[in-house]
């Protein structure tokens, strides 16, 4: 009898480890160590775009203050830019904005319109050819358009990072575990996000928007055509 209560406490160590081991594949099987590898990478590709972000807005001030400095430059484009940036850099990218889709959709939203200001900055810009010379200007037009490329490749980066974490939290059997652990889905760019970006701002040249009023081919105003000749009897 005492042999016997001797070997029970073995037994049941071994049978709780088998258990654990039992647990532990299949908590594996069905993705769980996925689904913290690709949540890792979803947050590794975040922080990239807010570091993307954070570099173009740092460089806005210094783009305002040079274009500032030319005569009669359109101040309701500069105050855009001005707005946006404030509006941007106003949200709060907490880690729990990754897992929040109307805190997520009002950043992108306000990104976008940042971008959008931008856009029509730079283009504003093609009709100063003093501000066009400003060496400064150029190097501060040259990083923003390396940092607007850097923003291209680290959103693609996270939609791919969260498009993979997605298809694994909606797949069986892993969208069981992500019920189980409350992996909801992760919001992304959306595809009408992406389609404003990439729109061309539309710019009017007309008079108001350049120095001294002039508008395009103001110096060669067209002549009027010469009265048809009579038609002969």
């Amino acid at each position: 009898m005492e042999h016997h209560a001797d070997a029970r406490p073995g037994l049941l160590r071994r049978a709780a480890t088998l258990a654990l081991l039992c647990l532990a594949t299949l908590i594996a099987g069905c993705g769980y160590n996925d689904f913290q590898r690709l949540d890792e990478q979803v947050k590794a590709a975040w922080s990239e775009v807010l570091n993307q972000y954070q570099r173009r807005a740092d460089l806005i001030p210094n783009i305002v203050n040079t274009v500032k400095g030319e005569a009669n430059f359109e101040q309701e484009t500069l105050t855009r830019v001005i707005e946006a940036r404030s509006r941007a850099t106003s949200i709060q990218a907490t880690p729990e904005l990754l897992n929040n889709p109307e805190a997520f959709n009002r950043f992108q939203q306000a990104q976008g319109e940042l971008t959008g200001a931008l856009s029509r900055l730079m283009a504003v810009v093609e009709n100063y050819p003093n501000l066009k010379a400003n060496q400064g200007f150029q190097d501060l037009r040259v990083q923003l358009e390396g940092t607007e490329n850097r923003i291209t490749v680290a959103r693609n980066r996270y939609i791919k990072a969260v498009q993979d974490y997605n298809v694994l939290a909606r797949s069986f059997p892993t969208n069981l575990t992500a019920m189980v652990f409350n992996y909801d889905v992760k919001p992304n760019f959306s595809v009408a996000n992406e389609a404003t970006i990439s729109t061309p701002p539309t710019v009017d040249f007309g008079g108001g928007n350049r120095p001294g009023g002039a508008a395009p081919g103001a110096g060669n105003p067209a002549q009027p055509a010469p009265p048809a000749p009579a038609a002969s009897r």
